[in-house]
């Protein structure tokens, strides 16, 4: 607690001692809360934009050590230098306010396209990389209304890169470090007339700190645009994400061959129109994935492992939505959704290839259809005063149908300042694993189902150079899933409350600050959910060199919970300085976990000291 005292301490005196600097450009537009571009100050829910920028500037080949550094309440789960994995051991889970993404009850997005796996229904974090990405949009609360299931904890938005301006440009990233740590990424993006294309390739690989956690990966991102007019446009984009990955188990119970092979990929295309008072866009999308697994042993001379565990899984989907200005101040966004999951569960014999017989009940029920229906209502009463009111209708064809309301208000009692009040209901399906797959399965088990209710103040100041923000939510939420005597039942309860605090501050042209806290209370503690979370960064930028440094605090993180209780507590120093060598080459250097701490986020998995990472940018 000393540590959360003095981190609150140091944002506090950073804040007060500067005078008025030059003003800043705020990203304000947001897509992800509403479907259509809209102002976040006229919105009742609270989102957080990373821009591509503050993504880059670290060097990081994924999103997520970014996306978990700046969003409050948002904690990742990691177990080595890089590479997350999936299965047994596994790290890349995502949890916002006690309430986590491996469940699925977080919702991956690209452009609103919906990322998980059809059969355990969880994200692969492996996948997101940062050379797609042009900003990362992070709603936090329930965003059931617009997509749906899995989207009942909030939703993270990858927005794809897309290139605005004529001409051509590549850049071409490489950087190697500590226990054989080596990443390279190109990209290229291209503009001529109406036509625009980015291209990029991405490379890593990894001894990681223990023996038996050797992890290489590799994959691509292709985006096609064309301006059919001044109102009309199209795309269509692809990318595709392998890797190869150990884990050794934990400390007490080392494991040998637990091996993973593992692809997944999704293609998209999409019809946008633009005009002053209507926007909308109709989209096709396919996810897919080819997973092979061995589990492991113990033993490898005298117990060695006879099979993989394989499966596959494929979500395809259309949705259309169109958003109309009525009259003044007015919004309304209708939308349908369509979702075909498919997921296939198996094992093979790792001599002869053969199919084994496998233990579930999936047969004749790999197949799901979702359909579903939407609006969203946002109208201006006056210049200070916002409300807006949603409703879905979302008819599963195994658990059947499904309404989600949400209703909201936005007060501005002065043009640089907002009150924000938000209740919306969450809810996620059953995955095909917790209905069909191995003992706990039930058949018969219900959605997931959980409100939020919230209430936020967001303030800019000094000629918007200092903006700060609080924000206090409640959960709660019946009918959870969770396994009783073998056996997955919905009898969990989930009801979590805290407090988000966030602020930046520009200095000057070249220093610039930005802070966030948590505190979450948890009446049922889940695990990869700290009693409190904070970050400080301090940025500069002087002619040809910039620093970053940020201080990241975690109290009371819970790796392991009910009758083995256990919370890790650590403070992580993490700094990236650059050098422009050339105007068309950087050097760059990165330093993380520089005190040398010792500590876990996944139980019996330690996490390694020091590490360093450097390399080159070049541009051309």
């Amino acid at each position: 607690m000393k540590r959360t005292l003095s981190l609150f301490a140091l944002m506090a005196s950073l804040a007060g001692f500067a005078a008025q600097p030059d003003s800043l450009t705020l990203q304000e537009i947001v897509v992800t809360g509403t479907r259509n571009a809209t102002d976040v100050r006229h919105l009742p829910m609270t989102v957080t934009v990373i821009g591509h920028e503050e993504l880059t500037n670290q060097y990081q080949t994924s999103v997520l050590p970014t996306v978990m550094q700046q969003v409050p309440g948002l904690m990742l789960t990691a177990r080595g230098m890089l590479g997350y994995g999936v299965s047994g051991g596994a790290a890349g889970g995502i949890n916002l306010r006690g309430i986590s993404g491996g469940a699925g009850q977080l919702l991956v997005l690209i452009d609103g396209h919906p990322q998980y796996n059809g059969v355990y229904g969880h994200p692969i974090s492996d996948s997101y990389q940062t050379l797609m990405a042009e900003r990362v949009e992070v709603l936090r609360g329930p965003a059931s209304v617009l997509y749906g299931s899995n989207a009942m904890g909030g939703v993270l938005n990858i927005v794809t890169r897309q290139n605005h301006a004529e001409g051509s440009h590549t850049t071409l990233n490489l950087g190697a470090g500590s226990y054989g740590t080596v990443t390279g990424e190109i990209s290229n993006q291209t503009r001529k007339g109406k036509l625009s294309t980015t291209v990029s390739a991405q490379y890593g690989r990894s001894d990681n700190h223990r023996p038996r956690m050797g992890f290489e990966q590799y994959g691509g991102y292709m985006k096609i645009g064309y301006d059919i007019s001044s109102h009309w446009n199209t795309y269509i984009d692809g990318n595709v994400t392998h890797f190869n990955a150990s884990h050794p188990g934990t400390t007490t119970s080392p494991l040998w061959n637990a091996d993973q092979w593992i692809t997944r990929g999704v293609v998209s295309a999409a019809l946008e129109n633009h005009y002053d008072r209507t926007s909308g866009a109709l989209s096709v999308y396919a996810n897919y994935g080819r997973h092979k697994l061995n589990d492991g042993t113990a033993d490898p001379v005298n117990s060695p492992t006879t099979r993989y565990f394989r499966s596959k899984d494929a979500l395809t989907g259309i949705s259309w939505y169109q958003s109309v200005n009525l009259f003044e101040g007015n919004r309304v966004t209708a939308g349908l959704d369509f979702q075909h999951i498919y997921g296939k569960a198996y094992y093979t014999s790792i001599a002869t290839g053969e199919v084994l017989d496998t233990p579930n009940k999936q047969s004749g029920r790999s197949h799901r259809n979702e359909v579903a229906g939407y609006a969203d209502f946002r109208q201006d009463i006056a210049s200070w005063l916002t409300v807006d009111a949603g409703i879905r209708v979302d008819h599963h064809s195994i658990t059947g149908t499904e309404w989600i309301p949400q209703a909201g208000f936005v007060v501005r009692p002065m043009a640089t300042g907002e009150i924000k009040a938000m209740a919306s209901k969450g809810f996620r399906t059953p995955t095909m694993r917790e209905m069909y797959l191995y003992p706990p399965s039930n058949e018969e088990l219900e959605p997931e189902r959980l409100w939020t209710y919230e209430l936020s103040w967001h303030h800019r100041m000094a000629g918007n150079a200092f903006v700060y923000g609080i924000n206090a939510f409640y959960i709660n939420g019946d009918n959870m899933i969770e396994t009783v005597n073998r056996k997955n039942v919905n009898t969990g309860a989930i009801e979590n409350s805290g407090i988000e605090l966030e602020a930046s501050y520009r200095i000057n042209a070249q220093w610039s600050l930005s802070t966030n806290h948590t505190l979450l209370h948890m009446v049922h503690p889940v695990v990869a959910a700290p009693d409190y979370k904070g970050f400080l960064g301090v940025n500069y930028s002087r002619n040809r060199w910039e620093a970053h440094l940020s201080l990241q605090c975690i109290n009371g993180l819970y790796t392991a919970v009910g009758d083995n209780e256990k919370k890790e507590n650590f403070v992580l120093l993490n700094s990236t300085v650059s050098y422009l060598l050339t105007k068309n080459a950087t050097l760059w250097l990165r330093g993380e976990n520089l005190l040398a701490q010792k500590y876990e986020i996944n139980a019996g998995y330690p996490m390694p000291r020091a590490t360093v990472m450097g390399g080159v940018q070049i541009r051309l």
